[in-house]
């Protein structure tokens, strides 16, 4: 069988095999299906085991592939290593020899100002003048002492984040500062640039863009919190823009530092004692008693810009606040002004990062917690009105955000529940995070009631939108109104009680609900007083009656049972029953809806209700002519004054907490028309 197998797989793979001849020769040679069917099989075992051995080495190649991937990356991450090592050891060795040339160049340029003492630097200031007087809106440039010209050519600037072209610029290096000019295609004469920025050369880092095909011969200037690529010529233009950058830069560190040190008093001046007695005492030189010479101080500016770039916003405020420690009692000198105007700047880009990080624009996931680090830096910086107002903000950005994403249920009351869970767990969340950054600023907490109301009028937007425009029942209303107060009462845990904010945002679209639903019941009232035949009642069936006596004691009729008569009789008409049913289901509804501010709306609506049924008891009263029916009428009346109506004041009195005086009133007026039926008189 083997021996088969093999000689097969051998014709297969000869390079001369013909499939047409193959099958043709094999047709010839077989008896009948069941040779076919066999050499099918075999040639089908055939092709599994070469998927088989095609998987394995499939398998095998992909096994040594990440083995060699493994390989590469350890062998790169050395080559980083010892790509550094190599840099250090260059640094090492330029420091030395440039300590120990140091005292050569010294000598040497000292005989050159001395040979030349004004030709060069006037040589570099006339070039200068004459180049910027290309350029339109730099007049303002030559006003600095001292400064000129080191180095300038053509740019091509891209754009940071497709990196397209976007403009033509000339750049201006001088000792202290770089000035940038865009190009002017169609002016002609002189000016040939237009003024575009001027950056000094301590508020930007150069940092060199890797060639990446087509994009080669780039550099990057870092300006915070923005940055800004240009491409030079080619890639020998482009190394001596980063070097001179450099090295102009390392000059004009040095530069202030050597000023720094010779402004420095080296030895103390004995002051001479005046020995006229008219002569005021002068103060002594302020710059005499405020050091500046730690080193700490003379590279806060440089750690402050390090720290931002880290986003280590405690560290430099930590240096901030040892600055301030430092300087607290010492007078104001020049020097002090100075390093107060660079501080003060770093000051306000480290407050632009942390705006930025509280700015509804940022990620709002993470919830309150996670601004709890650039509010609390912005309070020690002094910024805490302005940390407040950005924290809620963030959180009212983030609340609506997340109202916004919430899907719409088809169940209105699925919905409200998880817009309340949503919603209270959010501002729970914030008043807890607001109370621990704020705990100190406590002029701060009326901006969080301020804030409060606001978001609870987002909140009830969505919660009317959803109850009450899209005219839900008002059982369902009232669900959901008794679900949001709940949880707005949970607030209070934290001493924030804004059940009265709720209320009165709710009361319009409250008010509205009870008076559609008051006209409703009306106008059902009034249909079946207009079909009134008044006949008893005969549910058919023991269960029904049992259901009615069930829904009537859930009312708080527990007297029902002697208005039943024998089988499935009730001795009361279907108008009076049905009437009773709704206005009780009205009034526990409206019951949880309640709240001070819709006493007499829910009062009045009471009223014109049970006036609609009493009325027209009344009317069929004093029309009817036989006895029979008029018997029934004062029973059906019997069972509104004396069972139904004192029910609905006992319950209005339990859940309101006052008694209701119109409806009492109401019962007293139409207790006459009960006593004397025989009367024409109206009750209205």
């Amino acid at each position: 069988m083997a021996d088969t197998g093999n000689r097969l797989r051998n014709l297969l793979e000869s390079p001369n095999f013909e499939p047409q001849s193959y099958v043709k020769q094999l047709s010839q040679q077989s008896d009948g299906d069941r040779d076919l069917q066999e050499h099918r099989q075999k040639i089908q075992t055939l092709a599994d085991e070469t998927a088989q051995n095609l998987k394995k080495n499939v398998y095998k190649n992909y096994r040594q592939f990440i083995e060699t991937a493994k390989e590469i990356s350890y062998l790169e991450s050395e080559m980083y290593q010892l790509s550094h090592i190599l840099t250090e050891q260059k640094s090492i060795m330029e420091s030395i020899t440039q300590s120990l040339l140091s005292s050569d160049k010294d000598e040497t340029a000292k005989e050159m100002l001395a040979a030349f003492p004004k030709e060069s630097e006037e040589v570099k200031q006339r070039s200068l003048t004459t180049l910027l007087e290309k350029v339109e809106g730099c007049k303002n440039i030559m006003e600095t002492p001292g400064r000129y010209l080191v180095y300038n050519g053509d740019l091509l600037e891209y754009d940071a984040d497709n990196m397209s072209q976007i403009q033509k610029v000339h750049a201006f290096l001088m000792n202290d500062c770089l000035l940038i000019a865009t190009w002017l295609a169609n002016r002609r004469g002189a000016v040939k640039y237009k003024y575009n920025a001027l950056y000094d050369l301590e508020s930007f880092a150069v940092v060199n863009v890797k060639d990446n095909p087509p994009t080669k011969d780039m550099f990057k200037i870092l300006m915070f919190p923005e940055s800004r690529i240009f491409k030079a010529e080619n890639s020998k233009i482009k190394k001596e823009w980063l070097e001179i950058l450099e090295e102009t830069k390392k000059n004009k560190v040095a530069k202030d530092k050597n000023k720094k040190e010779e402004e420095l008093p080296t030895s103390p001046v004995r002051q001479e004692v005046s020995t006229n007695p008219f002569e005021k005492d002068e103060p002594l030189d302020s710059e005499e008693l405020v050091d500046l010479s730690p080193e700490w101080i003379q590279e806060l500016p440089e750690d402050l810009d390090v720290c931002i770039a880290q986003r280590d916003f405690e560290g430099a405020v930590d240096l901030l606040d040892k600055l301030n420690e430092y300087l607290k009692e010492q007078p104001v000198s020049p020097r002090v002004k100075e390093l107060r105007v660079k501080v003060d700047e770093r000051v306000r880009q480290l407050t632009e990062v942390l705006v930025f990080e509280l700015s509804p624009d940022r990620s709002l996931r993470g919830g309150p917690k996670a601004t709890r680090r650039a509010v609390s830096q912005l309070i020690r910086l002094g910024q805490s009105t302005k940390a407040c107002d950005l924290f809620l903000k963030n959180r009212a950005a983030a609340v609506q955000t997340a109202i916004r994403q919430l899907r719409i249920e088809g169940a209105t009351l699925l919905y409200i529940q998880k817009l309340c869970n949503i919603f209270f767990t959010s501002m729970l969340e914030t008043a807890r995070e607001f109370e621990m950054d704020f705990a100190g600023n406590t002029g701060c907490y009326s901006a969080f009631v301020v804030w409060s109301r606001s978001v609870m009028k987002v909140f009830v937007d969505a919660f009317s939108k959803q109850v009450f425009d899209s005219k839900e029942s008002l059982s369902t209303a009232a669900e959901c109104v008794k679900f949001a107060s709940e949880h707005c009462k949970q607030l209070s845990e934290i001493g924030l009680d804004l059940t009265f904010i709720l209320q009165t945002l709710l009361v319009r679209d409250i008010r509205e609900a009870l008076h559609s639903q008051k006209d409703i019941i009306i106008e059902a009232t009034k249909h079946r007083n207009s079909e009134e035949m008044w006949r008893r009642m005969n549910l058919m069936t023991p269960e029904a009656l049992t259901k009615l006596k069930d829904e009537m004691r859930s009312c708080g009729i527990s007297s029902f049972d002697q208005y039943t008569g024998e089988d499935c009789w009730v001795n009361l008409s279907y108008t009076v029953v049905a009437f009773t049913k709704q206005m009780m289901a009205f009034l526990e509804e409206g019951l949880k809806l309640y709240f001070p501010e819709l006493h007499m709306v829910f009062l009045e609506s009471l009223r014109e209700i049970i006036l609609v049924a009493v009325q027209h008891v009344d009317y069929s009263l004093r029309c009817e002519q036989e006895a029979e029916k008029k018997a029934f009428i004062l029973q059906n009346t019997s069972f509104l004054h004396e069972t139904v109506l004192p029910v609905v004041e006992r319950r209005f009195e339990e859940g309101v907490g006052k008694p209701a005086k119109q409806l009492q009133d109401l019962r007293k007026s139409s207790r006459n028309v009960r006593v004397n039926p025989d009367s024409t008189t109206s009750l209205v």
